[in-house]
């Protein structure tokens, strides 16, 4: 565990830790919580025992929490333990769609509006008892209409600037779609954290024949969106990168956006090369297996679909068919959205846990240190990488 020294001498713990998952994120929550629970157990220094460190030790973090529904649909937040003076995480998925509530007799199916709701409910509940409140938020909320371009609403700012209203200290989110929304909150604690690491080291666990050299591999970026998200993995791993812009008809609007018409390469040529296409999020796909599909016109090798969030709202039978036509090697995402029991049991898909990754922020945030090193993984990635070349990993 990194930092040990500094977390038990440097800084004493903000406060006693708590954390609550919300239904949508109770399995991640479980296993941040494990970890947690773990590490602590392990440590041992001749603080611990003092008055300020009570309960640093504990066989659960977990505060429970529920949020009941009536009949109509309405709900209310209920902590179910003591919080005062607790250091509080909240985690919670706003994608999760398996999650269901009756509403006047029938079943629906739960919203990311729905989720944000439960979320306030829960901050509502804690009535300003915890010493400090953070949430975890992987996939934020309305991050998609993060800005203004005609007479519309600004939805993720609006949502940052209510949950600052009603108490939270600190924000933080993985891979936001466009992390200057933070501008709205100006003043407070507001993190986007990159999965890099967890993508290369979970595609190296799994793939044991990558050559990482430029004449062997390559970055691609989907969109000029994601382009420093592609700079950022391709300066680390030393290969080169590329790019697609999408040029969109205009004149009209479909599903809420303009229609892509064709997607345009920029970049060196990927001929013979093994491809990683990394972007913030997978919603249809639709994108992917476009851009896929066109570096496999320019006789890519083996093409990686990498993403934070895999939502794959259309299902799965595009990517299956996909794969199995040759167009996709490997489909990469992360547990920090809603995954079908379906998607994990396909052979080309590689889930990467970031359990333990949240578990390292959490605990370094409880004790007030800076989380950093955490948010640029540079250094690590170097050392992975070392070690998979010399055949150690």
């Amino acid at each position: 565990m990194p930092n040990e020294e500094i977390l038990l001498t440097d800084r004493a713990p903000i406060g006693a830790l708590g954390i609550i998952p919300l239904e949508s994120c109770k399995e991640l929550g479980g296993k941040v919580n494990n970890y947690l629970v773990k590490w602590r157990a392990e440590r041992d220094h001749e603080h611990l025992d003092h008055i300020t460190l009570a309960g640093y030790k504990n066989d659960s973090y977990i505060i429970k929490a529920a949020v009941p529904r009536f009949g109509s649909g309405e709900a209310k937040g209920t902590i179910l333990q003591s919080v005062r003076g607790l250091d509080v995480f909240l985690i919670v998925d706003v994608t999760n769609y398996s999650m269901t509530y009756s509403l006047c007799g029938q079943t629906n199916h739960m919203s990311p509006d729905d989720h944000f709701s439960d979320l306030k409910r829960i901050i509502a509940a804690i009535e300003g008892k915890a010493k400090r409140i953070t949430v975890i938020m992987p996939f934020l909320y309305e991050s998609r209409q993060h800005k203004r371009s005609s007479r519309e609403s600004l939805d993720c700012a609006i949502a940052l600037q209510e949950l600052i209203s009603m108490g939270v200290d600190n924000i933080i989110t993985f891979d936001a779609h466009d992390p200057r929304v933070q501008n709205a909150i100006p003043l407070h604690g507001f993190e986007t954290v990159q999965p890099a690491y967890q993508f290369i080291k979970n595609i190296l666990k799994n793939v044991k024949d990558l050559t990482i050299d430029n004449d062997h591999l390559m970055i691609i970026s989907p969109d000029e969106g994601g382009t420093n998200r592609a700079v950022y993995m391709a300066g680390v791993l030393g290969v080169d990168m590329g790019m697609f812009y999408k040029r969109r008809d205009y004149s009209q609007i479909v599903d809420g956006r303009n229609p892509i018409v064709a997607h345009e390469f920029l970049g060196d040529s990927v001929e013979g090369k093994d491809v990683i296409i990394v972007d913030d999020m997978i919603s249809s796909g639709e994108s992917m297996i476009d851009v896929a599909t066109e570096l496999k016109k320019r006789k890519a090798k083996r093409i990686f679909v990498v993403a934070t969030f895999g939502l794959f709202t259309s299902g799965l039978e595009k990517f299956d068919k996909a794969v199995e036509d040759g167009i996709i090697f490997r489909v990469v995402t992360t547990n920090l959205t809603y995954q079908t029991p379906e998607l994990l049991t396909r052979p080309y898909y590689i889930n990467c846990d970031m359990s333990k990754y949240i578990a390292y922020i959490i605990d370094t945030l409880n004790h007030d240190c800076s989380i950093s090193e955490l948010l640029d993984p540079y250094e690590r990635i170097h050392k992975l990488v070392n070690k998979y070349k010399a055949g150690e990993y």
